[in-house]
């Protein structure tokens, strides 16, 4: 047997959706409208990419309202007239953000526990001890017609969350790398990616689906779907965007696509 996995053994191909606050930071260095988010927005999808992700946060450093509502209505759009594609809202539950999911209604919200004067997203939720303010929240989304997906560190998951997790009922775990990415760097991962696998083998058997995001690349993302290949989709931004600046956005979007495409047909058993 030679080459590429058999249909019987073919993974589901890893979803990319592509984080483009970084093009809004770069926007508003200079207070104008250029480079034109909804432009390199659009220029990303026709290059391939099977959704966008946006992080609006309270200070307007990068992605604005205003952006979340002109990307939601480039979504549609694009998804009506040429392909199915996604946008993945993240934020920290404010009653400012879900008034604004209640009007977007995104394909996917993913809740951050972010407190407003962070740099970058940098803890997954203490699940058990926010139980009572995520229970209401996800309820709220889910009746909204919303996928709801809730970040996690899987060094930090205990019993108790787990359990909490059982009445908070997302859809889904989007699984926080950022632990795996800086393992990957010093060239000693593999007890990593086992804490990661154990995590997703207990969420997966409480009938949660799996996302990933947070320092994710070229180099450290194969690994990780090959340990993990039931990951529905990754969200990447400040890599494939510095990634970008060397090769054009279209390249680095082929990058990562033919790097998912390439893991998918991989034997389960590889």
């Amino acid at each position: 047997m030679t080459g590429l996995a058999t249909d019987d053994t073919l993974k589901a191909v890893t979803l990319l959706s592509v984080n483009v606050n970084k093009l809004a930071t770069l926007r508003n260095a200079r207070g104008k409208n250029s480079p034109n988010v909804e432009q390199v927005s659009q220029d990303i999808l026709n290059y391939g990419a099977h959704g966008l992700t946006v992080h609006p946060r309270p200070d307007g450093r990068h992605i604005r309202p205003r952006d979340v509502h002109v990307l939601s209505d480039l979504i549609k759009d694009y998804r009506d007239s040429q392909r199915k594609v996604e946008f993945n809202v993240e934020g920290y539950p404010s009653t400012e953000f879900l008034q604004l999911m209640s009007v977007v209604q995104p394909d996917q919200c993913t809740l951050v526990p972010d407190p407003p004067d962070v740099l970058t997203s940098n803890a997954g939720w203490p699940l058990a001890a926010q139980r009572k303010l995520l229970e209401p929240i996800c309820a709220q989304l889910k009746d909204q017609g919303i996928r709801v997906s809730l970040f996690v560190d899987p060094y930090n998951l205990t019993d108790l969350d787990l359990k909490a997790l059982e009445t908070i009922g997302p859809h889904r775990l989007e699984l926080y790398t950022e632990a795996y990415a800086e393992a990957f760097d010093s060239g000693e991962f593999e007890g990593t990616l086992k804490v990661f696998r154990e995590a997703a083998d207990r969420l997966l058997a409480l009938g949660f689906e799996l996302n990933a995001g947070h320092d994710l690349n070229v180099d450290n993302l194969t690994p990780l779907l090959k340990h993990i290949p039931e990951i529905k989709e990754v969200s990447i931004g400040h890599a494939l965007i510095c990634e970008a600046l060397k090769l054009g956005m279209s390249t680095a979007v082929k990058n990562y696509l033919d790097l998912l495409a390439q893991v998918a047909q991989t034997p389960e058993n590889s």
